[in-house]
């Protein structure tokens, strides 16, 4: 769910600090202490990635898309680097020269992607989008009422109304016109930007929405301002973009590789891809042995595992009850959790709400919204649930995330065992910023989500299961199917068939599919698996390492308290500290 742009865009999502934890050990607090200028040099350019982290000096900052805006965060991150490496070579503690190291790979990597953007891609700002989860960052509804006042500053930045400040529209027409002249330059992809053209009324309704539930007043001249600068702004995308685009989404082959290289896959294209195809075979084999006793049990027509989800998809939530039954599942699961010694549970409640409408546009796949995790006072992360795809044929009913079955292992890979844990545990437990926000990728997140699903799977009832199998046909299908997109492999409108026929998704979901593989984070999707398979294979060598003395429920906790670390560095610390400590 993360798209390669900045590295603080797809930090924003995952930085730690021991707020609530006890006092942190000193190479820790050392850690953060050398951290903090680094990752204030990332936020002064995406101020909005500041808010998330909840940095509050960036609270009411926009982002920097002044003329020079490549090459001065080129050379900020340039200095950083240098830095970095000197201290490298100064510090003893192994703990803090590890943690040096996990940020100076992640700041080159940085400088990398962007150099590769640079010289490759025209710049292209989903601008509208762009805007309402730049405020819905200070509107959370867990954010005290100090910082969400703030948004009317940004509000008013954002429109150009403040002194200094230009409309944000303007500056990225202007940004994007520089790069017109390069006909070398990779425009985007067409079903982008139509996409993004068709969601600027929903964003602009979203804004509005967001400033009303906050019980805020003086936004409204700015809003109604920012509204008719957006509707400009999709004009000219219209005019001077559109025109550019390309009509295929396959990108640059040195993009591609880089973006996989970003989200925390490290494998071959060509190698993912075959393991993922045996994968999926195998997978399928095991639902079609569960659809065949469903069917028998309850004498549907049909053993098909593809007639079988059809028919307890009919099985659909409605309304008021869908809330009610999450929490219940989450009960369910909790409680499973806790009688097979799984791992440890706090003991606070965990967070199930629906999405809005605009919500819904910018992420039509269920997710989990990150707490305030820097001068964090409590809030905790939030599973969050859309009831539609906004961006699907219209009158077409997403039936995937309100049926009875699939909501459990939905809320195992969202709330417990799954997201919801991870990022509890960085906030209960403390972890470096390093090692919670450099160390970060896709990988190791959803990796561990889709782990816990397999995890919890033998003690659901037959249904759950086989919509648990369900889930991680689609992760293995996702690891074959966004490379042969971006490779010239297949057609989107393929792999949208395919999805429905084969995996047995909806229509709206099948299209949030591939548009996350053709343009909204091409690569990321092949996280899922390959980070599964990644913990899978160091839990297989630990219990090999332990025999009889492997207990699993020190394992998972062990790697929780790790915070978000890519899978050769837990590997690591999972042979340096937890089979020593257990053998």
């Amino acid at each position: 769910m993360f798209k390669p742009k900045a590295l603080i865009l797809a930090l924003a999502a995952s930085l730690s600090l021991p707020v609530l934890a006890a006092e942190p050990p000193a190479w820790v607090a050392k850690s953060n202490a050398l951290a903090q200028p680094v990752l204030e040099s990332l936020v002064r350019f995406t101020p909005e990635g500041g808010t998330q982290l909840g940095l509050d000096a960036f609270d009411e900052g926009v982002a920097d898309l002044k003329p020079g805006i490549y090459e001065r965060s080129q050379a900020d991150a340039q200095k950083e680097l240098k830095a970095l490496r000197a201290k490298l070579k100064a510090e003893k503690d192994a703990k803090v020269r590890q943690d040096l190291e996990i940020m100076a790979q992640a700041v080159a990597n940085t400088i990398e992607s962007a150099r590769l953007n640079h010289e490759l891609m025209l710049s292209y700002y989903d601008t509208p989008q762009n805007v309402f989860q730049g405020l819905q960052g200070l509107l959370d509804p867990r954010n005290p009422p100090e910082r969400q006042k703030k948004a009317i500053t940004r509000l008013k930045r954002y429109a150009g109304l403040e002194a200094g400040y230009e409309p944000i529209t303007e500056l990225s027409k202007a940004r994007t016109a520089e790069g017109f002249a390069n006909k070398k330059l990779v425009g985007p992809y067409g079903e982008e930007v139509t996409k993004a053209m068709d969601n600027t009324e929903r964003y602009i309704d979203g804004i509005a929405e967001m400033f009303k539930a906050a019980k805020l007043s003086g936004w409204e001249e700015a809003h109604g301002k920012l509204a008719i600068q957006l509707r400009d702004y999709n004009a000219w995308v219209k005019k001077e973009v559109l025109p550019r685009a390309r009509p295929t989404n396959r990108l640059p082959e040195a993009i591609y590789a880089d973006n996989l290289k970003q989200f925390g896959v490290d494998m071959d294209p060509q190698e993912l891809m075959r393991r993922a195809s045996f994968g999926f075979i195998e997978i399928r084999d095991e639902m079609q042995a569960i659809a065949q006793r469903i069917a028998a049990d309850e004498k549907l027509p049909s053993g098909d595992y593809r007639e079988v989800l059809k028919e307890l998809k009919k099985k659909q939530l409605v309304g008021d009850a869908i809330l009610p039954f999450y929490k219940g599942k989450l009960k369910s699961l909790e409680a499973l959790i806790v009688e097979h010694d799984i791992l440890t549970l706090p003991k606070r409640e965990a967070s199930i709400r629906l999405a809005s409408e605009a919500e819904s546009a910018a992420q039509p796949a269920p997710h989990m919204n990150p707490p305030r995790l820097i001068g964090n006072q409590g809030e905790f992360g939030e599973f969050v649930l859309p009831l539609n795809n906004p961006n699907a044929k219209a009158g077409v009913h997403q039936d995937d995330f309100t049926n009875e079955s699939f909501a459990w292992t939905l809320t195992a890979h969202e709330a417990r065992p799954g997201h919801e844990l991870q990022f509890a545990a960085m906030v209960e437990n403390g972890v470096s910023i390093p090692r919670a926000v450099f160390a970060f990728n896709s990988a190791n997140v959803e990796g561990w989500a889709l782990y816990t699903e397999a995890v919890m799977k033998q003690y659901m009832p037959l249904d759950g299961q086989l919509f648990s199998l369900q889930a991680r046909l689609q992760r293995a299908a996702r690891a074959f199917l966004d490379p042969m997109l971006n490779l010239g492999l297949m057609k989107p409108d393929q792999a949208k068939a395919f999805l429905m026929k084969e995996v047995g998704l909806s229509e709206p979901f099948a299209t949030q599919e591939v548009d996350r593989y053709t343009f909204k984070a091409p690569g990321q999707a092949t996280s899922y698996y390959f980070g599964y398979l990644n913990i899978r294979e160091l839990r297989a060598r630990t219990e090999l390492a332990l025999g009889d003395k492997f207990n699993q429920k020190a394992f998972h906790d062990f790697i929780l308290a790790q915070g978000l670390l890519p899978p050769e560095v837990l590997a690591k610390a999972v042979n340096a500290e937890f089979v020593p400590k257990y053998r």
